[in-house]
């Protein structure tokens, strides 16, 4: 994230400047050693706000204050930002209903965080002979999150495991 530059005190170089004090009303149009003289009595900084108009627009204020509101909210929003992660659920062919529904349940719960879900479907053996078998186990778990997920990807299978991805519906 490119932090924007601005000119602060002595890098503002152009006379005259629009000048605005430290609660938003308009001075009005002064010279840069007017206003630079204004800023030293009350204790504050000019800071150049939109350098590209002309005259350029130079506020009054505490710079050091401005930066460090501008870091913390920015923080603050990298906080409330939720990142998505693709959670992985592994199946086996021959799995057991309890050992299915408790799969699934994971699978919901990852679902309801917002994260996406990669369905995993592991064949041993003699297993991969048999594929039929575990595109029947997905597609069963894609019909029971059906009110949770919609498919990203259908199930694809490379060497010993068929894969699917599933993405959370928008609420």
């Amino acid at each position: 994230m490119a932090e924007k530059r601005v000119r602060v005190n002595e890098q503002i170089r152009i006379s005259p400047i629009r000048l605005i004090d430290e609660k938003g009303g308009q001075i009005g149009i002064v010279s840069l050693d007017d206003a630079r003289a204004r800023a030293a009595q009350r204790g504050l900084d000019l800071v150049e706000v939109a350098p590209d108009s002309r005259p350029p627009v130079v506020r009054l204020m505490d710079y050091g204050k401005y930066k460090y509101k501008a870091a913390r909210a920015a923080r603050e929003a990298r906080k409330k930002q939720h990142t998505v992660q693709l959670k992985e659920v592994k199946f086996r062919p021959g799995i057991e209903d309890h050992d299915y529904d408790f799969k699934l349940r994971h699978a919901r719960r990852f679902l309801s965080e917002g994260n996406k879900v990669k369905l995993t479907m592991m064949f041993r053996g003699r297993q991969v002979t048999h594929p039929e078998l575990g595109r029947e186990v997905l597609l069963r778990a894609t019909r029971d999150l059906s009110e949770h997920a919609k498919v990203e990807q259908y199930p694809n299978f490379e060497r010993n495991q068929m894969t699917m991805i599933l993405s959370p519906l928008k609420n």
